[in-house]
């Protein structure tokens, strides 16, 4: 920065006049800007009486300024020096010549005296002056002047002031603030020199770094100085023009104004500082921009390298991805599976594009003349090669997966055709081919089919292994020769068909005779003939092997679902646990799971990886050893019997699952993870699969036992379905226990839970005199029994509100009966679906209505079972005399004493008295037969408790009215009309529709209830919506509520 340099170069005085200001100011000398003939500067002593107070150093400071101001030139031909003392004294004279004489510090040429005008000092100044000539030491000639007119003899007086008798114009003040000003501004362009100079120095020795970010630092850091150093170039150039414009203040106002040397000298340094300014300004501005160009490039070229290294990791992960995607799949659905993955993998990386959008970039940088083209070329060409490789391995590998699925398809094609012609030969019967038109017929079915093969049939296999041996791995090729093997079989088997259906085609009938039979036609039976005798034991034979046949058909097309469902199946788990189960613990995907997600993973998924290992490792492998022996299949099941027992941990889990689900389904991580898999379902349709799975097992071995009567494993295939229905049944008997709430003790501790269903239960209570059928509840209670070994819980259903297993009906523990006090009667009020729990000698009776009687004596029997292997245990202890009943006991339904009650008998009145042997007191048991009022198979069966009927709940639906109502014109039924409740509104009004008049209108519900009240039966069908109300006549109410009728709507 050659300007910056001469402006460094620039003299600095030692003194300036911010540093000396008082001094000046006192004005005992001064530079009035005047010049001798030659040029010398004039520095004028004005007349101060106060001279000889002036300090050494004020005197000697202001001189030296004064002298440093005039430029060099001038000041080498030396000063002229006005010294004004008409009104002192010789002595001030004197001592005023002492002084300069002793400590002037520049070069003198003239020194002009003004001596004092009295008469006695002006004698005195000549006469002393004279004697005291050498005492002055002066180089220069030193002139004594008598008056102002001697004085123009030797300056100008455009060159003095006015004081002087001159015409030049001074002002003290301005000149000092002038000289302030200008020093100051020279100062600020020589500290701003000495900044740009420094910035330039650091800008030329810095390093480039080799991170992104720190080189973004640079640049913001030189970016921010360099805004700092402008700044502070603006500011000194607007001081330094402002300056200028005070210089040229008196040319401005006056254009006649001739500046004296001084302000000349002055105007010219402010212009020579500017400009040398403006010129540091652009210098430094072109070295900027060249650093700063240099700093971008930088920076571009560090985006460059990690953008490369970040694509180029990419990738080769997607070659190593890519190398993942060998398999040619099982199946159709799993080459489909494969070839949806690779394509979706495709379309979501879209690093092919990044990787030539990024060489596009680096050929940009090369054309814009970075400076790191060497290292740029080699990188782009080094993507574009990598990409076209990525590329080209892609496409290899989806043609790959295209020729394997439309081998898939063939093989399926084939398959399903092989398949489709076997049920062909199993469906025709047999009895209808033997006839001429019947085997015509088959023969013509069986042509057909294998004239419509088309396609659907395999060639040569030698064509085959031509055509894909691209894709033929050794599994492949197993499946091929398995499929063409079942086509050369079916084949056969049609060969076979068609030679025995056209035997029987070809068969001639027996005419008819037109003679009379002979008599011994009607004696000799058809089946006495040998060859009639032989042929049809020959057609019952092939019909046999024929039906043998089709079974083994059918038990490998069974088997074949079994295996083809469970690999799906294990695929779709894998899928689960890939898909969103790990996807869990993938920090990148986090801030998409909602809190109530979060470390839920084992509630969302329960023992799902325990069973996605059990089937993949261990039972599919052992399902597929019996692929040519299906019937035996029923050993496998048999043997990981109890490790399918891992289901019941999975539904049992199932409901909170669920309920996580229902409240986290619509969050974002849910969306990400089904659209990275490409499912149409979401993932509460997947979590199902093992409820469906275990459920398809049932039905997958009822099919095959169908199909394996008497074959050699058929009773390990009944034994296999009990068990599975066993696991079922256990699950969903458990899935009712776990959503029984009230309970306080252990249910562990009531033992093995045997039965659980919905019952119509009565109760009755014996206390004091009161009569068992006054404290009889009149309407039943709808009650969920669960019988286990040691107890009998009473329940309440309640529907909950939700979806799915959200909906699933939870239990109100109600009462809990001990089976060791319990008795049973096995028929009650002639009802074949009622029966009788009691206790406590019958003083607690419960009368329970089971659903059909087959239900009633399932239960039964159980109880039975239950109640026997309590007496049984009691036998040590007693008798059997005890336990013999009375010969004359005459009861007309068995009554199954308590494992209590099991000490000792007596006959009591046609009845049978019952005694504990710790009890006091007999206990009687009526006859279950014995008619009572108010019990009826026809009661109403109504889900409540007893303070549940204190009031009538109206609900939405549709009924028949039984009583004229009348409100107006704008409502009125009449008996017989059919209504629909539509709403209620907050103030207990009803929104009734008459759909006879199709009127419509409120009703309070009082009125409604008074309606309903009349009646003293109504029937709720909550679950449809539809009810009925029905008046019963008052005559009629002391019928049986069974004879009541019911118009359901």
């Amino acid at each position: 920065l050659s300007s910056a340099d001469e402006i460094m170069q620039l003299d600095s005085s030692p003194l300036r006049a911010a540093d000396i200001t008082p001094d000046l100011k006192k004005q005992f000398a001064f530079l009035s800007g005047g010049r001798g003939d030659n040029g010398s500067p004039i520095i004028v002593f004005p007349e101060f009486p106060a001279f000889g107070e002036i300090t050494d150093r004020e005197f000697h400071n202001v001189l030296t300024y004064l002298t440093s101001v005039p430029s060099l030139s001038s000041t080498g031909v030396g000063f002229i020096l006005v010294i004004d003392r008409r009104q002192d004294r010789w002595a001030a004279v004197k001592g005023t010549l002492l002084r300069i004489a002793g400590s002037f510090p520049g070069n003198l040429q003239l020194v002009l005296v003004l001596r004092p005008t009295t008469l006695l000092q002006r004698t005195l100044s000549d006469i002393l002056f004279k004697f005291n000539k050498d005492e002055f030491k002066m180089k220069v000639p030193v002139i004594m002047l008598s008056s102002i007119t001697e004085l123009h003899s030797y300056i100008d007086r455009s060159q003095l002031t006015q004081e002087l008798g001159g015409t030049q114009e001074y002002h003290h003040e301005k000149w000092i603030s002038h000289r302030t000003a200008i020093e100051g501004f020279a100062l600020m362009v020589k500290k701003t020199a000495q900044t740009l100079q420094s910035f330039g120095s650091e800008l030329a020795e810095t390093e480039l770094p080799n991170e992104i970010q720190a080189t973004t630092l640079l640049l913001s850091t030189h970016t921010s100085k360099k805004d700092k150093t402008k700044e502070d170039i603006l500011v000194a150039l607007g001081q330094g023009s402002r300056l200028l414009e005070s210089i040229n203040e008196p040319v401005v106002r006056d254009p006649d104004h001739n500046m004296n040397q001084d302000e000349l000298e002055n105007l010219a340094t402010v212009q020579r500082l500017l400009s040398q300014l403006d010129e540091t300004e652009r210098a430094f501005e072109e070295f900027w921009v060249r650093h700063q160009t240099k700093l971008e490039q930088c920076l571009q070229l560090r985006h460059f390298e990690h953008n490369y290294r970040e694509v180029r990791a990419l990738l080769d992960q997607v070659s190593e991805k890519l190398a993942t995607f060998s398999e040619v799949g099982i199946s159709p659905a799993h080459a489909d599976h494969i070839f949806c993955e690779l394509t979706t993998y495709e379309e979501r990386v879209c690093i092919l594009d990044k990787a030539l959008a990024l060489s596009r970039e680096g050929d940009e940088l090369i054309q814009n003349s970075h400076y790191a083209e060497d290292s740029i070329q080699p990188k782009c060409s080094e993507l574009r090669a990598v990409s076209e490789s990525v590329s080209s391995s892609l496409r290899d590998k989806k043609d790959h997966l295209l020729k394997a699925m439309e081998l898939h398809h063939r093989l399926e094609r084939a398959s399903k055709w092989v398949d489709d012609g076997i049920y062909l030969l199993a469906s025709q019967p047999v009895d209808k081919c033997q006839s001429h038109e019947g085997a015509e017929l088959a023969l013509q079915e069986l042509e057909r089919y294998l004239d419509n093969a088309g396609q659907n049939q395999l060639t040569d296999l030698s064509t085959i292994w031509g055509e894909y041996d691209m894709v033929l791995n050794q599994q492949f090729r197993d499946q091929v020769e398995k499929v063409f093997q079942k086509q050369s079989s079916m084949q056969e088997m049609f060969d076979k068909r068609r030679v025995s259906l056209k035997k029987l085609a070809a068969k001639q009938t027996r005419p008819v005779q037109p003679v009379a039979p002979r008599p011994e036609a009607f004696i000799k039976s058809p089946l006495s003939s040998p060859g009639q005798s032989s042929h049809n034991s020959n057609s019952r034979h092939a019909s046999l092997s024929e039906e043998e046949e089709n079974l083994a058909v059918l038990r490998r097309h069974v088997m074949n679902e079994l295996l083809e469902t469970e690999r799906a199946y294990v695929e779709e788990l894998l899928c689960v646990l890939q898909g969103y189960a790990s996807e869990m613990d993938n920090p990148a995907m986090s801030p998409l799971i909602p809190a109530p997600l979060q470390n839920k993973k084992e509630i969302l998924f329960g023992n799902m990886p325990e069973i996605y290992h059990f089937h993949k490792r261990t039972f599919l492998r052992e399902l597929e050893q019996y692929t040519d022996c299906p019937e035996l299949v029923g050993r496998c099941f048999l043997e990981r019997m109890t490790d399918l027992q891992i289901y019941e941990k999975y539904c049992h889990n199932k409901p909170r699952s669920e309920s996580l689900w229902r409240q986290c389904s619509d969050c974002a991580f849910f969306q990400e993870c089904q659209k990275k898999l490409e499912h149409k379902l979401g993932l509460d349709s997947y979590l199902l699969k093992p409820v469906q799975r275990i459920t398809k097992y049932q039905l997958l071995l009822k099919e095959m036992l169908k199909y394996s009567k008497g074959c050699e494993g058929a009773d390990d295939l009944q034994e296999a379905l009990t068990s599975i229905l066993g696991i079922l049944k256990a699950v969903n008997d458990s899935m009712h226990l776990i959503a029984i709430t009230g309970y306080e003790g252990n249910m562990s501790e009531l033992g093995k839970l045997l039965m659980q269903g919905s019952f119509s239960v009565w109760t009755e209570h014996k206390k004091g005199h009161a009569k068992v059928k006054d404290l009889a509840r009149f309407k039943p209670m709808q009650r969920h029994l669960f019988l286990h070994e040691k107890a009998l819980l009473f329940c309440k259903r309640r529907e909950e509100n939700g979806e799915g297993y959200e909906k699933a009906p939870s239990y109100s523990f109600k009462q809990s009966l001990s089976m060791s006090a319990v008795g049973i009667t096995e028929n009650a009020k002639g009802d074949n679906k009622k029966f009788e729990i009691w206790c406590n000698s019958r003083e607690e009776v419960y009368i329970v209505q089971a659903p059909t009687a087959e239900v009633k004596t399932t239960w039964v029997n159980e109880i039975r079972k239950v109640l026997t292997t309590q007496l049984q245990a009691c036998r040590g202890m007693f008798t059997l005399q005890k336990l013999q009943l009375l010969p004359n006991l005459s009861l007309r339904s068995r009554t199954y004493l308590t494992a209590a009650e099991a000490g000792c008998c007596c006959k009591l009145n046609s009845g049978v008295c019952l005694l504990s042997s710790g009890w006091n007191k007999a206990s009687l048991s009526l006859d279950a037969s014995e008619e009572h009022d108010g019990y009826s198979s026809a009661e109403d069966p109504l889900n409540s408790d007893p303070e549940d009927e204190n009031g009538k709940k109206l609900s939405a639906g549709k009924y028949t009215v039984m009583v004229d109502y009348e409100k107006g014109e704008e409502l009125s039924v009449k008996s017989g009309d059919m209504v629909q409740l539509v709403k209620e509104s907050d103030d207990a009004q009803w929104f009734v529709r008459n759909l006879n008049t199709s009127k419509e209108g409120w009703i309070a519900a009082a009125n409604l209830i008074t309606l309903i009240g009349k009646s003293k039966s109504c029937q709720s069908l909550t679950s449809s919506g539809i009810q009925t109300l029905e008046k019963c006549p008052s005559q009629n109410k002391q019928k049986k509520l069974s004879q009541l009728t019911f118009t359901l709507k």
